[in-house]
């Protein structure tokens, strides 16, 4: 049997983010047919399972994410190398060794490049270098490049002058909830109209923007965010958390009491500006909500131009003042039509 290591990511169960859900499925569906090892970051399982979904877990004493994100990956792929007949890496940070590894094993390397991540305004200019070095050596080194988003495969493939294989993300996992009692209680403001909004607080998602917009007017408006992990989200929440009409929560990792709040707001309004296909867009997607985007090209592949976009905080609060977003119906039949783990995962079988 093939044996695979899957490398890149916090690891499974997954509780974190889009690359976790996928290697879930992933595990889920290729039961049986490969012999395959998750490496997992043992600071963020500190229950660490030795099988999940019959796969093997392998833990490594370092954060997946951040700048530990190049030696957690460096590590994997240096465990995983010898025993393995393919390595799925997910995101370039360690790919800077691939030609190395090259030299000495004949593994089948595939990369999802998960965006450009050398852009993110929140890399300094060394490690913009480095990964973008990094990408440059998976394209010209790696068996095949998965890209998730059309525009980053068209990117890929005019950059380096390869064919890169475009495989996105699934949504299907969500269900569309109605609020409980319980947390009718808990989150008041919920039982109004409102928008609402989740994601990392970084500049790059637009958070300052929104929250411009929202100020002084009287839509509600619900945002989840790790507010207190960096200085951008910590004065954002001292500038905003008085304001009557927006409330600032903290990251919420129940997958249901989240998708309870998201399922039933009014406006889901999406501010990220880098990187691919999102998971929580196409999340919010399959929800059937009525979505408004950033205006960049990765927001409208994505949304295949059947979304409202705004570039400015004048853009979008006249389209939340005119309540001008009534794409719910649009969203989810693209939801169900280019984001089902079913498909996707026959993708990456294939590509195996």
């Amino acid at each position: 049997m093939k044996k695979v290591a899957i490398i890149g990511s916090v690891g499974i169960p997954a509780k974190y983010g889009g690359f976790e859900t996928l290697v879930e499925y992933l595990t889920k569906t290729l039961e049986g047919k490969y012999a395959i090892t998750v490496y997992c970051s043992s600071k963020s399982y500190p229950e660490r399972l030795s099988e999940h979904n019959g796969a093997t877990l392998k833990y490594v004493p370092l954060k997946a994410n951040g700048f530990q994100s190049i030696p957690y990956d460096l590590w994997s792929i240096a465990k995983a190398i010898r025993k393995h007949d393919t390595l799925l890496i997910l995101g370039v940070a360690g790919c800077f060794a691939i030609p190395f590894f090259k030299l000495f094993f004949k593994r089948k390397f595939i990369v999802h490049v998960d965006g450009t991540e050398w852009k993110r305004d929140k890399w300094g200019k060394l490690a913009k270098w480095y990964l973008k070095t990094s990408e440059r050596l998976a394209a010209k080194r790696a068996d095949f490049i998965i890209a998730d988003n059309r525009v980053i495969k068209e990117y890929m493939d005019d950059t380096y002058g390869i064919e890169s294989v475009m495989i996105p993300y699934g949504a299907d996992h969500v269900q569309k909830l109605e609020l409980s009692t319980k947390n009718k209680k808990a989150y008041p403001f919920l039982q109004e109209s409102y928008a609402f909004s989740v994601c990392r607080i970084e500049p790059e998602n637009n958070i300052h923007l929104i929250l411009q917009c929202f100020h002084g007017i009287q839509e509600t408006l619900v945002f989840v965010g790790n507010w207190q992990y960096s200085e951008y989200g910590k004065k954002l929440y001292e500038q905003y958390k008085d304001d009557a009409n927006i409330h600032l929560l903290p990251p919420i990792y129940d997958q249901h009491v989240l998708n309870e709040i998201r399922s039933n707001c009014s406006l889901y309004v999406h501010g990220h500006s880098a990187g691919g296909t999102n998971p929580s867009l196409v999340e919010a997607m399959m929800l059937g909500l009525n979505v408004t985007a950033f205006d960049v090209g990765y927001n409208r592949a994505t949304t295949e131009e059947q979304a409202t976009y705004f570039a400015s905080v004048e853009e979008l609060l006249d389209l939340v003042a005119n309540s001008a977003v009534n794409n719910a119906d649009a969203m989810k039949r693209v939801a169900l039509e280019k984001y089902t783990w079913k498909a996707i995962c026959e993708k990456y079988e294939e590509l195996l």
